[in-house]
């Protein structure tokens, strides 16, 4: 945030003396800044969107524009220590050499704890929550399937059970993914806590254990929309939007 107010302070300090240097030359106060504020367009319209930064679209086109196009947190916090970054924040005497390197080291830690919080609750709320609730559900639908055998014939069964019988595939298709899934991310987990390096340790989150994430959600999603309300044991999207 220092950094940030430094750079934007020095910019409005710069944008200041152009105004005030086109004044000198005899145009009124606000032709002036209009000037400047053209200049200023014309030198950014390469990096200029008017479209969704966050996506794929956005992602081709900066490709395509030969723009930087860091898509992680800890590259992008690397940047910080890149020459003309240094070279902004020391030679403004915002940071030291050592200040700049210890903040970065920082936030790399504060990213991987970020991540493993949420990869733990997400584990958590996904094995002893979710999942029993999905094999709660199941366990009823097949207990219908069972007493509609009982009592029809197999061809009237098969029309009253189909559906049903597809539902519980599905449950059960979702239920072993997210099993799966939270072993694999507490594995990935597990490799990435013994990298010493935190640049590495951060990448390793980024690459290896945040995808999980949204994999992981993707089929508690599924399962929002399909498990009976009475049981899910969590505010579901459409409740939190709109019951007041």
């Amino acid at each position: 945030m220092i950094a940030l107010n430094g750079a934007v302070a020095n910019q409005l300090i710069k944008f200041k003396d152009e105004v005030e240097q086109i004044i000198k030359k005899g145009r009124n106060k606000d032709e002036a800044i209009f000037q400047v504020l053209k200049k200023y367009i014309l030198e950014s319209e390469r990096i200029l969107f008017g479209g969704d930064n966050y996506s794929k679209e956005w992602h081709a086109e900066a490709s395509r524009r030969k723009l930087c196009n860091i898509q992680s947190i800890p590259e992008s916090i690397k940047c910080y220590l890149l020459p003309y970054s240094k070279e902004a924040l020391i030679g403004t005497g915002i940071f030291s050499e050592k200040e700049i390197e210890s903040r970065v080291e920082v936030e790399f830690e504060k990213f991987t704890k970020k991540v493993q919080i949420e990869a733990r609750v997400l584990g958590d709320l996904a094995v002893n929550h979710i999942v029993p609730t999905a094999i709660k559900y199941m366990t009823s639908l097949l207990d219908n399937v069972k007493g509609l055998k009982e009592v029809f014939r197999d061809t009237e069964f098969e029309k009253l059970a189909g559906a049903r019988k597809e539902l519980i595939i599905t449950l059960s298709d979702h239920i072993n993914n997210i099993r799966r899934l939270v072993l694999e991310m507490i594995e990935e987990r597990k490799k990435a806590n013994v990298i010493e390096d935190e640049y590495r340790k951060a990448m390793a989150y980024e690459k290896k254990v945040k995808p999980y994430l949204d994999e992981i959600r993707e089929h508690i999603d599924k399962l929002e929309l399909i498990v009976d309300d009475e049981i899910w044991p969590l505010p579901k999207y459409r409740e939190m939007l709109f019951t007041r």
